[in-house]
């Protein structure tokens, strides 16, 4: 069966080259430790868009300026209406309505135009943003090919699901808000600060010294915030984390009736959750009254000096209001900037996460130039193979055997002997510590995986099936299958007859959680799926565990069939299905203790002789 089957059955397989491939890895392959290392991350992600990210600098400054100079214009119109009125006072003028009208268009004009290039440099970032959390996600998808089984194995699906779906959310969302907010916000601080100065010195060292206290606090909150926020993303995986598990596993939780422990290790994880957010928010929260007080009282100081300049003639009442407006449009990008930093230390906890998934060891790469694809009428030969899934524990001690081709070859054993850890081997999803597994006399890692999994199909005890058609599932294995071809293979996997009587037939929709067909019905759609892929090595583990004996009967018939002229490896635990194997192998604690025929075993009357007569006198070994 192809590579493409197997990969979606077993797990990841190894990725392709392009923009996720080991080059860029290796610029990320420092874990993010603080907010500085991760933002540097995550700027690496904005490069490719910096002509994009110059225009909307371009645009910010126009928009800044004109935004800007309007509260000074304003000023203008206050002092030509006082100017006016005290003309009309002392009698020798009226208010000039048609200036004021002039310069009130010209604020009009401003105004569009700043909102315009507000509008235009907040759709360009948007666009980039997008950009780059695709190819963020990209990322995540290639390394997930990538990754060793070993990995998958040491963290839940949940785990997972919530670095690849809640922490790039998070990350995108930000990015597309703040970003844009920041460059706005420090635009128009710096335009504002540099009218301020040119309109009274005096004033803006107040202003500025008010609002330095307020930074003083920012950053100390910022700095004790962030690691609570980190714990906050880390404890909403492990929610997430036990959410999945115990929805994918509601039928064994109630069956055990678990729901009193789930639920207490919900209400754990949860309270941690709590804990974390709750301080976490609680902290960030306290930036914005902080800043609103200082800013209130920095408003309060300049009024009161702005009129003791306005009584001395060193400024125009105009000039205080235009200053004074200048004060709270300070206030607001400072503000904004307080409230993007809480932001950020969100997007940087979630990035962290998402860099630490991108960082991890992936799996040995393919030799630099791989051999042919070797032909499935090969001799196999496992030569004093050792493995551990913990090297210093290991499941496989001293493995080794020869596999003629076209044998039926039967692998028997206790739960824990390392039957299946065999398989695994075999089709490399883990190499072995020691020793070597050989096709054509060739070691297997000479080959690329793809081109050794290839060679392989395989019907797993634990049945794969995704939402999608009946024919869509068995015709997986080979997409270019004809419905004909489709049903042929069903017929032959003792299947036909079952579908035919399902609502739809063929073309029934099985649902997500693929619950609307019995377990046995599953593992014949599998079955059905193996041998529509015609494969060179047939691997069959615990294939018939699910269905009732007259159709194993019916099953094995079609089996046999199939494994005719293949080299074939069979997990069983039902041994009275292997007795036509050419070769049995008894596994005992990772090692052969015997091997032979089934007849040449029970004669032996030793290890399989006993696991054989277990099964039908009913005693334990």
């Amino acid at each position: 069966m192809s590579d493409r089957r197997t990969s979606r059955e077993q797990g990841p397989g190894p990725g392709g080259p392009g923009p996720g491939g080991p080059g860029r890895f290796a610029m990320m392959g420092a874990r993010a430790k603080d907010f500085k290392g991760t933002m540097r991350q995550l700027t690496d992600y904005l490069k490719p868009y910096l002509g994009a990210i110059i225009v909307v600098w371009i645009l910010v400054i126009f928009s800044t300026v004109f935004a800007v100079v309007g509260p000074s214009i304003m000023g203008k119109v206050t002092d030509e209406i006082i100017a006016g009125l005290t003309r009309s006072l002392q009698g020798t003028g009226v208010v000039d309505f048609n200036r004021i009208g002039v310069i009130l268009l010209q604020l009009l004009v401003l105004y569009v135009v700043s909102s315009l290039c507000g509008w235009l440099q907040g759709f360009i970032m948007a666009a980039v943003t997008v950009k780059a959390i695709y190819q963020m996600r990209d990322d995540i998808g290639r390394k997930i090919h990538r990754l060793p089984f070993s990995f998958f194995d040491g963290v839940t699906h949940g785990e997972v699901l919530s670095r690849l779906t809640n922490d790039v959310d998070t990350v995108g969302q930000s990015l597309n808000m703040s970003i844009t907010q920041i460059i706005t916000s420090l635009c128009t601080a710096i335009g504002i600060l540099a009218i301020m100065i040119s309109m009274n010195w005096i004033l803006t060292t107040i202003s500025v010294g008010f609002l330095s206290v307020s930074f003083v606090f920012i950053t100390i909150i910022v700095k004790m915030s962030q690691k609570l926020f980190r714990e906050q993303q880390r404890s909403l995986g492990k929610v997430n984390g036990h959410i999945e598990e115990m929805f994918s596993s509601h039928v064994v939780v109630k069956a055990f009736s678990g729901e009193a422990d789930s639920v207490k290790t919900f209400d754990s994880l949860n309270k941690d959750l709590y804990h974390a957010a709750w301080k976490s928010n609680f902290l960030s929260g306290l930036l914005m009254p902080l800043t609103g007080f200082i800013g209130n009282l920095t408003y309060a100081v300049v009024c009161i000096i702005g009129g003791a300049f306005a009584v001395r003639g060193i400024m125009t009442v105009g000039g205080i209001q235009a200053f004074i407006q200048y004060i709270r449009s300070f206030n607001q990008p400072l503000t904004n900037i307080a409230n993007i930093s809480n932001i950020l230390q969100q997007t940087a906890a979630a990035a962290e996460r998402v860099f630490e998934f991108l960082a991890e060891k992936e799996e040995i790469p393919d030799c630099a130039a791989p051999l042919a694809l070797p032909s499935p009428r090969s001799r196999i030969v496992f030569d004093h193979l050792r493995f551990g899934y913990n090297p210093e524990k290991p499941v496989i001690g001293n493995f080794s055997s020869v596999v003629e081709p076209g044998h039926k070859i039967a692998i028997v054993g206790p739960t824990g002997a390392g039957k299946t850890t065999i398989v695994k081997l075999l089709m490399r999803f883990y190499d072995p510590q020691a020793g070597a597994i050989y096709i054509d006399g060739r070691d297997i890692r000479s080959f690329t995986r793809q081109d050794l999994r290839s060679l392989f199909g395989m019907v797993l005890q634990d049945t794969w099936l995704f939402s999608g058609t009946i024919a869509e599932n068995i015709r997986y294995s080979r997409p270019e299958a004809s419905d004909a071809e489709v049903e042929e293979a069903a017929c032959a996997a003792q299947a036909d007859h079952f579908i035919r009587t399902l609502p739809g037939g063929y073309s029934m929709i099985l649902n997500e959680e693929t619950d609307n067909i019995s377990a046995g019905q599953k593992q014949l759609l599998t079955i059905a799926r193996a041998i529509l892929a015609d494969p060179g090595i047939l691997i069959l583990d615990e294939a018939t565990s699910s269905v009732d004996t007259r159709t194993e009967s019916l099953i094995q018939k079609a089996m046999d069939n199939l494994m005719k002229s293949r080299t074939s490896f069979i997990i069983a635990h039902r041994l009275s299905t292997i007795k036509n194997a050419d070769l049995i192998l008894v596994l005992k604690d990772g090692d052969i203790v015997e091997q032979g025929t089934h007849r040449e075993l029970l004669e032996k009357q030793g290890f399989f002789a006993e696991l054989y007569n277990s099964q039908f006198a009913g005693r334990e070994i």
